[in-house]
């Protein structure tokens, strides 16, 4: 079965992340192969582990409330006013083409 690749793209940075960059990005191949060419922050991970076999299989953002019909809005779980550091928002695309 052909699943749609997810490309996870940084939309906005608040505070300060050590890692990321608005612009930056990775994917989810096949539903379960990481493709990054940076570090990839576990924060970020752990903000996309939820939703991305459900995703990678094709159900609308806003089936899930997450977002519009293209794209799926995620933010890491750090609460970087109380540690200095920084919170990512990233843009979640189900890219079909590959289907």
């Amino acid at each position: 079965m052909n699943v749609p690749d997810l490309q996870v793209q940084v939309v906005e940075v608040k505070g300060h992340c050590p890692v990321y960059r608005v612009g930056d990005d990775f994917r989810v191949q096949e539903g379960y192969k990481l493709q990054t060419k940076q570090p990839l922050c576990l924060h970020a991970l752990t903000a996309l582990l939820p939703y991305y076999v459900a995703l990678s299989k094709g159900t609308p953002p806003q089936v899930l409330g997450l977002g519009d019909e293209d794209t799926v809005y995620l933010q890491c779980l750090d609460p970087y006013e109380r540690t200095g550091g920084g919170t990512v928002v990233f843009a979640v695309h189900q890219l079909k083409d590959n289907i």
